[in-house]
């Protein structure tokens, strides 16, 4: 994806392999090892220069710059067996934050994660942003995450970029949503100004599933390189993840599980098309075919969605049908995936985890019958993450652009 303009961007150098490109690197690197490293192992400068393979002079400088950018502290350190002075160690500021933010289709959320990528605290926030302007639903977003910026002040913590995730394909360049089908936005543009102020490294935009696949990456094994994470909400998203990357393709539509055809003459679909997944196993899709997509009565989406878990529990029809329903149309384009992306892990996210126990069984028993050869390799995890998924893989990602260049802090 490409990265969001800034007004806080370093400027480029105009000579690279100069000697301010090699100690921009050196930073990074010293950073990574004290990031790698954990706070609990606590480096000493002379542990740093023999992982990093830099000089002891050189690590001193570069970590000096560390020190007065607020980026690590010194920390004192007994090591085990040893008497006297303890060392001084390094760790990365636990006072350092960035803020990760969601617009989804009934909630704004926000929160802050520390540099070691741990949710500090969040807030989710009913809120109808359907068909509701861009305008508004930021000043809602704003108003959020003033709340979180006094309260990161009176914790002495400050807040270094931000990210904003939402269900969407956008242009991180000229933060512009450039199509959100749940939402009723085209060709949109953010004043992302408005949400945080000056940050003191970036703001990034980032499309819903794909900032939640950057933070179910975290949670997965090392080898485990490659798969699809599934995010179901109203709509349903999807993020590619190749070796160890993400993958969008050329126009950021790679990974769009949603608006894959099941059933060429189904329900029209937000999108503009017609039989879609989204129509079938998106939330309102299920609601409305357990007879609870009707609002008549005044019941919230939530509300309804109670009852939904509600019938589930007592194995009341037509909701069990429904979900069996979703879980079979998950399923062939489940089998499609695997054979288009060469990928054997799928993670479910959104209400796909929350219903597992009744999806799980017609999905695979759908996957079985469209992609035999395969469905016995499948992987099909459920994320742990729930609704702070997004706001987390957002955060996450701009926390990990300021590891890999720290200079942009440095004086």
């Amino acid at each position: 994806m490409r990265q969001a303009a800034s007004t806080a961007r370093a400027a480029t150098s105009s000579a690279p392999g100069n000697v301010g490109d090699v100690r921009k690197a050196n930073l990074a690197r010293v950073l990574s090892v004290i990031a790698a490293s954990g706070n609990d192992q606590r480096l000493s400068r002379a542990d740093i220069a023999g992982l990093s393979q830099l000089t002891k002079a050189s690590v001193s400088s570069l970590v000096a710059d560390l020190l007065a950018a607020g980026l690590v502290i010194e920390i004192g350190v007994h090591r085990d067996g040893e008497r006297g002075r303890p060392a001084v160690g390094l760790i990365l500021n636990p006072a350092r934050v960035v803020m990760g933010m969601e617009v989804n289709v009934d909630y704004i959320a926000a929160g802050l994660v520390d540099l070691s990528g741990k949710l500090l605290a969040h807030e989710i926030q009913p809120h109808a942003d359907h068909r509701s302007a861009a305008k508004e639903v930021l000043a809602a977003l704003g108003e959020l995450s003033r709340r979180l910026q006094d309260a990161a002040a009176a914790q002495g913590l400050m807040i270094l970029g931000g990210g904003l995730a939402v269900p969407g394909l956008v242009d991180d360049e000229s933060f512009t949503v450039l199509q959100a089908p749940n939402l009723g936005w085209v060709e949109q543009d953010l004043d992302v100004a408005a949400l945080l102020p000056e940050p003191k490294t970036r703001f990034r935009l980032f499309n819903e599933a794909n900032a939640s696949a950057l933070a179910q990456q975290q949670l997965m094994d090392a080898q485990e390189r490659d798969f699809l994470f599934v995010s179901g909400e109203v709509g349903i998203g999807g993020g590619l993840i190749i070796d160890a990357e993400l993958f969008v393709g050329p126009q950021g539509h790679a990974g769009e599980l949603g608006h894959v055809v099941i059933a060429p003459d189904g329900k029209k679909c937000s999108c503009g098309g017609r039989g879609c997944l989204e129509t079938i196993a998106g939330q309102d899709a299920i609601l409305a075919a357990a007879n609870l997509g009707a609002v008549a009565d005044g019941a919230s989406r939530q509300q309804r969605i109670s009852q939904l878990y509600q019938a589930l529990e007592t194995g009341t029809e037509p909701a069990v049908s429904a979900v069996a329903e979703a879980g079979k149309s998950l399923g062939i384009a489940v089998a499609s995936a695997l054979r288009l992306y060469n990928v054997s892990t799928v993670v479910f996210g959104g209400h796909f985890a929350a219903l597992e126990q009744w999806l799980r069984p017609a999905m695979e028993a759908s996957l079985k019958a469209h992609a035999p050869s395969i469905a016995g390799q499948a992987r099909l995890l459920c994320s742990p993450l729930g609704q702070t998924g997004a706001l987390v893989g957002a955060a996450r990602s701009v926390v990990g652009d300021l590891l890999e260049a720290p200079h942009q802090l440095v004086g």
